[in-house]
């Protein structure tokens, strides 16, 4: 009995040193490992308790119930597992945080991205129609952060439609629609003529997920090629 006490105290030590070492290299509060044994290496951490973070406390987000962590959990890890070891390094991508009902002043977003501190905050609550998808989404938020220079804004938007222009920042504008066109007409869904780095995330995302309509138009075409030559180059056996 003295030495299961003993056990469960060590567990209980070796959990809050884990978490207290995680929150110097993230910077963000009441975290605990959900789980660190992954064959990617990624570190996926929970809310214990809601947070607040970012330079103006503006980012918020809430703890989640078991029930609905292991559900969510199991869909993340299976999206994200795509992603290897090297691959993940290379981006900058090591800690996924788990929570629901984040937002970012006031607004609610699917995920935050942070390549410097290796993190993607992840709302598990995030509409089900979407959530898959969505998570490459914002892994490809990191990619484009840590390459900007592949990634280019300029020659990405030299391959839309003349006279057509993005809006200054993705919440400048009500183009926030999700859904899949069936006629693309250079975009893939209404969100990707937001910005030039929403039309890329948005475009990487289906690639990933598997959701590229069957007929697509000279532009996208090219915005597709654009997108697997960026990420041939930082690795050639990436598949997507």
């Amino acid at each position: 009995m003295k030495l299961f006490k003993l056990i469960l105290l060590c567990l209980f030590l070796f959990s809050n040193a884990y978490a207290n070492t995680i929150y110097e290299l993230i910077k963000i509060p009441h975290l605990e490992i959900y789980n660190i044994k992954t064959d990617n290496k990624l570190r996926y951490l929970y809310a214990k308790q809601p947070f607040t973070i970012g330079l103006d406390n503006n980012i918020n987000c809430f703890n989640s119930s078991k029930k609905d962590l292991e559900k969510k959990y199991v869909i993340i890890e299976k999206n994200l597992r795509r992603y290897s070891k090297d691959f993940l390094k290379k981006i900058n991508l090591k800690y996924i945080v788990l929570c629901e009902d984040l937002s970012i002043s006031g607004i609610g977003t699917a995920g935050i991205p942070d390549n410097i501190m290796k993190t993607l905050i992840v709302d598990i609550k995030f509409n089900e129609k979407y959530f898959e998808r969505v998570l490459h989404h914002e892994v490809f938020h990191i990619i484009n952060d840590t390459y900007k220079e592949i990634f280019d804004k300029k020659i990405w938007s030299s391959f839309n439609p003349s006279g057509f222009n993005y809006a200054k920042c993705s919440t400048c504008t009500k183009k926030i629609g999700l859904d899949t066109y069936q006629k693309t007409n250079g975009f893939i869904t209404e969100y990707s003529r937001s910005t030039a780095s929403e039309d890329m995330a948005e475009v990487f995302s289906h690639l990933m997920y598997g959701n590229i309509p069957d007929e697509i138009d000279p532009i996208l075409k090219k915005k597709i090629e654009f997108i697997r030559k960026g990420i041939s180059k930082i690795d050639k056996n990436f598949v997507l």
